[in-house]
């Protein structure tokens, strides 16, 4: 267990005893929760800091931790109905045709760690085990003893890494310059940013049906009103795209052309050109998220679609989170034309620029042999975990591994379930189970075709807790009726 979800576990435990203690009194000390619990000082830091941001204890260097006092007034129930009006009324006054919605449940659900002893077969990060701790760990440390590595970057990025973005992007050919680079926070930043500057509030944008819950939610955060496009085992289907773009005046469409999540397919060689086409003759951009491009399996890989983009209809979103650390929020937008320096000023408008330690450790992960070495594993990584989880399936799903494509890369697996199946339910039973997995729902944009879930193998310690997983599922489909 690591020391997140000890700490997490720890502060419940403290929680449910708080009431032994009069306000004011002294909670034990860090030494005999240690000991009472088996866990270790950073632990224990980490729960009386969550008890702290809550309210419930104050901390006083060098006495310890105490159980708050109530406030004077006692707790005080606020109305806040009102905000329901304030968030809409913009909106309305506009007559805007999509209200904005923030709903992060989607993400979050991603993003939340499951319970101790759940298997997280819904996670979107590497496990720890896959993760190149040691590599950061050195970089971070070389990126602090750069001079200047305090100061203030330029807007759009350190020039060093922007060109680094541009060659990786580019490849060998190149067709990338820096100068067509902004580095960001991060692909959902990105995202975030690309959507503000090329769609107006209430504007259609196109998206691929089945497609990533976080665009969704950004999408609809801004105003946009997003509108599946279906994809099938080549990609986004061309002829609807025509269609979708033809019957909704749509100026965006955003895809993933490699490793698309959650189906996992790759664009087709053929379509690709005509995508581009397509988008161009509807004066509309693609923003393509390029998010897995190191996640493959091994094998040659297509180029992205914007090294290949004749029209600059492309904005490309490059992201180095998934590789790497959920915490090194380091990505890229690469595009051409004008619409760059409004990407530019949207990300200054919304953080200013990313924090300069963070990109020169980032150059410093980037130029050493370790990073190489790294992609190396991680492609071994994710192929072994992907063959564990489809031999599990045959053998302990035997009704519907067939179904069940098998990707060259990414880290997931879409699953069609019988038709009828209760999604929900059988989420709840997973979990119960003791194996997180993720519903299909959230990733449509609009009515599900069919119900699903989606199996990550990102997150696992390796093939034998991926066996465990997926009995575990069998195990709460039957309880549930599903034919397995």
């Amino acid at each position: 267990m690591n020391d997140g979800s000890s700490a997490d576990v720890l502060a419940g435990n403290l929680r449910g005893e708080l009431q032994r203690y009069a306000p004011g009194e002294k909670l034990p000390s860090s030494r005999d929760l240690r000991e009472r619990f088996g866990v270790s000082p950073a632990t224990v830091s980490r729960a009386v800091a969550q008890l702290a941001a809550e309210g419930l204890v104050v901390t006083r260097p060098g006495a310890g931790a105490f159980r708050a006092q109530p406030s004077a007034g006692g707790t005080r129930a606020v109305d806040t109905s009102w905000q329901q009006i304030a968030l809409t009324a913009e909106d309305q006054q506009h007559a805007e045709p999509a209200p904005r919605t923030v709903d992060a449940s989607g993400i979050v659900a991603a993003l939340e760690v499951p319970p101790p002893g759940v298997i997280a077969f819904n996670g979107g990060y590497l496990h720890p085990s896959m993760q190149p701790e040691q590599a950061l760990s050195a970089a971070f440390a070389r990126a602090a003893r750069r001079p200047g590595a305090w100061g203030r970057p330029p807007f759009e990025g350190l020039t060093e890494l922007r060109a680094w973005f541009a060659r990786d992007v580019g490849g060998p050919a190149g067709g990338i310059t820096p100068a067509q680079v902004l580095v960001t926070a991060g692909g959902q930043a990105a995202l975030t940013t690309a959507l503000r500057a090329l769609a107006p509030p209430g504007s259609p944008v196109l998206v691929e049906s089945p497609t990533y819950p976080g665009v969704l939610a950004a999408a609809r955060a801004g105003g946009l009103r997003p509108v599946p496009v279906p994809v099938d085992d080549d990609g986004v289907r061309p002829d609807l795209l025509a269609d979708a773009f033809g019957a909704t005046g749509a100026r965006v469409f955003y895809c993933q052309p490699l490793f698309h999540n959650p189906t996992g397919v790759v664009l087709s060689a053929g379509r690709r050109r005509r995508i581009a086409e397509i988008a161009h003759a509807a004066g509309a951009f693609i923003v393509e998220d390029d998010f897995a491009r190191r996640l493959g399996h091994g094998g040659r890989l297509p180029q992205p679609l914007v090294v290949d983009d004749p029209f600059g209809s492309v904005v490309h979103v490059s992201s180095l989170t998934k590789p790497t650390s959920p915490s090194l929020r380091v990505g890229a937008l690469v595009a051409r034309g004008p619409v760059l320096e409004r990407l530019r000023a949207i990300q200054v408008v919304d953080s200013f620029f990313v924090p300069r330690p963070l990109q020169e450790a980032t150059l410093e992960l980037v130029g050493t042999p370790a990073w190489p070495r790294h992609l190396r594993a991680i492609t071994t990584g994710l192929r072994e975990r992907r063959d564990a989880v489809l031999a599990a399936l045959h053998r302990d799903l035997p009704r519907l591994a067939p179904g069940v494509r098998a990707p060259v890369g990414g880290y997931h697996l879409w699953i069609r379930l019988p038709d009828g199946t209760d999604e929900t339910a059988l989420t709840a039973a997973c979990l119960r189970a003791g194996v997180a997995v993720s519903p299909g729902r959230p990733f449509f944009a609009a009515e599900a075709p069919a119900p699903y879930l989606r199996i990550s193998y990102a997150d696992t310690a390796g093939t034998d807790e991926i066996t465990q997983g997926v009995r575990r599922i069998a195990e709460a489909c039957a309880a549930n009726g599903v034919p397995a």
